[in-house]
């Protein structure tokens, strides 16, 4: 194997390949009203042309829109196919009875296995390609970005931001790139975020920098972040998207010390690369009610806690959904008593502001690295006849948290159960923890 490959599969519905993966049964709504009916077909003297013109314009109409329609459930626009995660598409084409039929139809080299340097053996290849625009984006390890065409598998362009392999990262993989449409001029670009912390626009068409975004079309995101090693300092998950602002989280290595990178999230205008705001998940300011959960000092003092999985967005509410990590070092609290929160959490955020809405805390004061890991699901539960608009945050150990998306309240019971004490020296755990009731854990709890 000359490099990570990626391979598309596609088959008919009767079985026969089919390289395009498209359904062939475009339909248009038939026409209903009669009196429309009569005018298209009207023999009146003179308007013959303009009725069948407009029959065909409207009938063209009809078929753009159906075909908009399916284009759109083709794609797979963002990591988790839309902006809340939900990894559902409606294509029906391939089923339960024709999967066994599938057939390699293409596969593509990124050529990353072949890569050189100190970090290329911690590399691990995660991408999720989003489709979008008729046009396939991934990302390598090393965070070149790739443009292939869908159906042939065939390069149409590729990026590569140079990351110097020859120095050390805590982590070496990407997890995809986001895309943003310019709803002023309709062109479309693509982020991604690197593992040297830089966060970079490219024009989606052509794969060049967009050099009206930062600085020559990057961000740096060292700055104003209390860095301390610059190798673990990183991105690892593509950004997430509303309305014209891009949102980054962090990748930090937090097991090496107390005083380490801050985990601060940070919002950037699409456009210019102009920081719109910065939401630290430590509590520096004494009147944040959170605060009073870190002991003495501490909040100063301690970093990480940092967003490193995928970042959800509601654009209607206007609210971003941010999953955080355990504070800093991972295993040992006795430097940061208390439960810690907005660490270990998922905390909704005012979009336009980076103001804090509500949380919710799945671990009290982390001692085990019980991070958030996934991304947060926008769902929506069914509930005596009425649709609640809700969250499901997803844990390391195998527990499910269904909160409603506006103020964070459970929709489910959560009991919190005792706990057994640490017996560390200098270490105070939390005498209890959070454990929901329903839905029932997916995982089993006890050995």
């Amino acid at each position: 194997m000359s490099g990570t490959g990626y391979r598309i599969a596609s088959v008919d519905g009767d079985g026969r390949s089919n390289p395009k993966g498209l359904n062939h049964s475009e339909g248009v709504e038939p026409l209903r009203n009669r009196r429309l009916h009569e005018r298209l077909f009207s023999k009146a003297p003179g308007t013959g042309s303009a009725v069948i013109i407009a029959a065909c314009l409207l009938l063209n109409l009809n078929l753009v829109a159906a075909k908009d329609h399916a284009n759109r459930d083709a794609e797979w626009p963002a990591y988790g196919r839309d902006p809340g995660g939900s990894r559902y598409s409606p294509l029906s084409q391939i089923n339960r009875e024709n999967v066994k039929n599938l057939k390699v139809a293409w596969t593509y080299r990124t050529g990353a296995a072949d890569v050189k340097g100190r970090s290329v053996g911690n590399a691990a290849f995660e991408a999720t390609p989003i489709l979008v625009d008729g046009v396939l984006y991934l990302s390598t390890p090393f965070n070149q970005v790739i443009a292939l065409d869908p159906e042939k598998g065939t390069e149409r362009w590729g990026y590569d931001p140079k990351v110097d392999l020859t120095k050390g990262y805590s982590e070496v993989t990407c997890r995809g790139v986001s895309s943003w449409a310019d709803g002023r001029t309709g062109k479309r670009r693509i982020y991604v975020a690197t593992i040297d912390a830089r966060l970079i626009a490219l024009d989606a068409s052509t794969g060049a920098l967009c050099n009206d975004f930062g600085d020559g079309g990057q961000v740096d995101l060292t700055r104003d972040v209390r860095l301390v090693d610059r190798g673990d300092y990183e991105v690892t998950s593509p950004p997430a998207v509303i309305g014209d602002l891009i949102i980054v989280g962090s990748a930090i290595g937090d097991n090496r010390g107390v005083e380490l990178e801050r985990g601060v999230v940070r919002a950037y205008d699409a456009r210019t690369g102009k920081l719109a705001w910065s939401w630290d998940p430590i509590p520096k300011q004494a009147d944040d009610p959170a605060r009073k959960s870190w002991s003495g000092d501490s909040a100063n003092r301690t970093g990480a806690a940092n967003a490193w999985s995928i970042i959800s967005v509601d654009p209607v509410r206007g609210l971003v959904f941010v999953p955080t990590s355990s504070p800093s070092p991972d295993f040992y609290g006795g430097e940061r008593k208390g439960n810690n929160e907005y660490a270990n959490s998922v905390v909704a955020l005012r979009a336009a502001t980076g103001k804090v809405l509500w949380h919710f805390q799945v671990v009290h004061h982390d001692l085990w690295d019980y991070d958030v890991a996934s991304q947060p699901m926008l769902i929506t539960v069914k509930r005596n006849g009425r649709d609640i608009p809700a969250v499901a945050v997803g844990t390391k150990i195998g527990h499910i948290f269904v909160l409603h998306r506006e103020t964070g309240k459970p929709l489910f019971p959560i009991e919190e159960r005792p706990v057994p004490r640490s017996t560390v020296p200098g270490e105070e755990a939390s005498p209890t923890q959070p454990f929901p009731k329903l839905p029932a854990a997916i995982v089993p709890q006890k050995l």
